[in-house]
């Protein structure tokens, strides 16, 4: 069976969410991160989730990719769309800007600062930048849902679910990013998804 390697409040949350939406046959593994003797060091050599191991022992990283494959699985929920239509590219896009531009570009270096500079007095100031550059980044995703529902058409998608993750970071931050309302809504509409809930609390964070 393939097994979908987690940990609890990361971004795999997308990904082990999916698995309850799509209610496929994988196996949830919740691992620590972090921690040496943690057994995702044996599957991903990068140490990271979501890792999705297939039956033929294949490895696929990066929720760019993970979501994707996942969603390709039950092509009939709808939760992403056709090869080689527009609205397909549409989705990869907003999952590819996600990835770059709020996770590795905003909130990597705001919860992480040591891997931009060893000196300590210096992690303030990337940690400030990097709440600016994150507000930003996330207040164009919040611009675009101004009347919609979704990212992307009319229906709930993996882009939704990987946005989900990230609007439901936002709290922790404070008011500074209490004014992306829309975000606030997709935090909503994600989290009381029953298939996210099942994964939330499969996690023990419900």
């Amino acid at each position: 069976m393939s097994v979908l390697y987690v940990a609890p409040g990361a971004c795999s949350l997308a990904a082990h969410s999916l698995v309850h939406e799509l209610q496929l046959p994988i196996q949830v593994e919740v691992v620590a991160l972090r921690t040496p003797d943690s057994p995702i060091h044996r599957i991903n050599p990068l140490g990271r989730v979501p890792a999705l191991s297939l039956d033929d022992g294949t490895l696929i990283t990066e929720n760019s990719a993970i979501l994707p494959y996942l969603a390709d699985l039950a092509p009939e929920a709808g939760l992403f769309a056709a090869a080689g239509s527009a609205e397909r590219a549409q989705i990869q896009s907003w999952i590819g800007y996600l990835t770059s531009e709020v996770h590795v570009g905003g909130f990597r270096p705001l919860n992480r600062p040591e891997r931009y500079s060893a000196d300590a007095a210096a992690h303030p100031g990337i940690r400030a930048q990097a709440a600016e550059q994150l507000h930003q980044a996330l207040a164009h995703a919040d611009r675009h849902l101004e009347g919609r529902q979704w990212l992307v058409g009319e229906r709930y998608s993996i882009a939704d679910a990987y946005l989900g993750v990230f609007a439901g970071w936002l709290p922790r931050l404070g008011e500074r990013f209490a004014d992306l309302r829309n975000l606030a809504r997709a935090r909503e509409a994600f989290q009381s998804r029953p298939a996210t809930q099942q994964a939330l609390a499969a996690e023990g964070q419900r």
